[in-house]
């Protein structure tokens, strides 16, 4: 009887929390959802929230987001979705001809507090099955991207990550990758971001300038963390850098204590976290400063949203893709102007990448004529001009042109940029 009980609570509590989501969501665009379900099919409210929509009539088509809206990085992964949002209503609810609705579903589950594989494959079949969804945007964690990605390459469905940065996806990386993930053959998957073999060494570059000579490197076990730690590794030691440990950290662990005593002992100057914060990030930082109080936290983009890491990163350095939101100019400017008007707040770094995302998967949606392989078809080599991120193409791989990393830090709740690296091509590649 109690565990039937606080199975109930626990369901009606998760329930709760969803609706909050989906009600954090659609902020400002309550009653999108009338009559949308005319033309479009709707994804369902087990995964998804409404149809946003505010256009003449009623959609043509659903774009629908993936992302993890629960868990330790909801603040940040909910200003994606409204970045999302907003760049559509930018587009007047349009990709050409064909008006297009969107739905925000969620890949995470309140046990995990972030993705998860099981939800990640129900999603992609769900998205497959409904032809009312011409594209999905998304991933932000890379493992969940390669659960999707091929499940939508056999349905001929485009999925464009505004987030996803592990090179294997769509680069030659590790075993059987990229390959294994377009079984057709006929790739589908495209991102706007750069990937780790750039970003792991620019965090090594700053490593460098701060003039240290011993580093500790940690990863989380999972896709994205282990990837991005190895090109942190590599590059540093090209950079004359002695890499004094290299580990994975369990995300279930209760204490940190005794690998935070291993850093210490190694005499690191600082310790890289190669993951994400929702895999006990916070308490990991927290265990380490308590054990070196003068050690430097680095991290890579796992680590972009201050709401999740904590007053214990403050003063760590974080690097993410891109140029900071105040170096953005034309569109870019008018996006962090406008939709920081909207949310009350500087956006995060990776809110210019949802907009992104959603204006070039619209650009392929207005090329495709209605047709989900025609609309694959047209975002490779498609080339943006004085977009939200600057211009550049996206290449027959699905990769962007576009390469800066950006260092921040941490300062409170906000990430102050404090300088921008490209790597040079010795460092790229692990």
């Amino acid at each position: 009887m109690e565990e039937g009980t606080l199975s109930k609570k626990f369901s009606l509590l998760a329930f709760g929390v969803a609706a909050a989501i989906v009600a954090a969501v659609v902020a400002g665009y309550t009653g999108a959802a009338r009559s949308a379900t005319a033309a479009a099919t709707p994804l369902p409210s087990s995964s998804c929230g409404p149809v946003v929509y505010k256009g003449s009539g009623s959609p043509d088509f659903i774009v629908a987001s993936d992302l993890p809206l629960q868990g330790a990085i909801r603040h940040q992964t909910v200003q994606i979705s409204r970045a999302m949002i907003w760049a559509l209503a930018n587009a007047g609810w349009k990709a050409g001809s064909y008006k297009i609705g969107y739905q925000s579903c969620d890949d995470s589950t309140a046990q995990t507090g972030g993705w998860d594989t099981a939800k990640c494959a129900t999603n992609a079949h769900l998205y497959a099955n409904d032809r009312s969804v011409i594209a999905v945007l998304g991933t932000f964690n890379s493992g969940c991207a390669k659960i999707e990605v091929p499940i939508l390459n056999r349905a001929s469905l485009l999925e464009v990550s505004p987030a996803n940065t592990n090179p294997g996806i769509t680069k030659k990386w590790d075993v059987g990758e990229p390959q294994k993930y377009y079984p057709t053959g006929v790739r589908n998957y495209a991102r706007v971001v750069a990937t780790d073999d750039i970003q792991g060494p620019a965090d090594a570059m700053w490593s460098q300038s701060l003039g240290f000579k011993k580093v500790y490197v940690l990863n989380d076990k999972q896709t994205y963390g282990f990837g991005v730690a190895k090109t942190y590794d590599a590059a540093a030691k090209k950079l004359g850098i002695k890499v004094v440990g290299f580990e994975g950290w369990d995300a279930k662990a209760s204490s940190y204590e005794a690998l935070a005593t291993r850093i210490k002992k190694s005499g690191a100057q600082a310790v890289f976290l190669g993951g994400i914060v929702c895999n006990n990030g916070a308490k990991l930082m927290q265990d380490i400063k308590a054990v070196d109080p003068k050690i430097q936290l680095q991290t890579p983009d796992g680590f972009s949203d201050p709401n999740a890491n904590g007053a214990v990163a403050n003063g760590a350095y974080i690097s993410v893709a891109g140029e900071p939101p105040s170096a953005l100019t034309g569109a870019g400017a008018t996006f962090v102007k406008s939709f920081g008007k909207q949310i009350g707040t500087t956006p995060n770094p990776y809110s210019a990448y949802g907009a992104e995302s959603m204006d070039v998967t619209l650009q392929a949606i207005a090329k495709g004529g209605g047709q989900r392989a025609t609309t694959t078809k047209a975002i490779f080599g498609l080339t943006v001009t004085n977009g939200i991120l600057g211009t550049f193409t996206i290449n027959s791989s699905g990769d962007t042109n576009l390469t800066p990393i950006t260092i921040y830090k941490q300062s409170g709740k906000n990430l102050v940029p404090v300088k921008t690296l490209v790597p040079g091509a010795s460092l790229i590649g692990g």
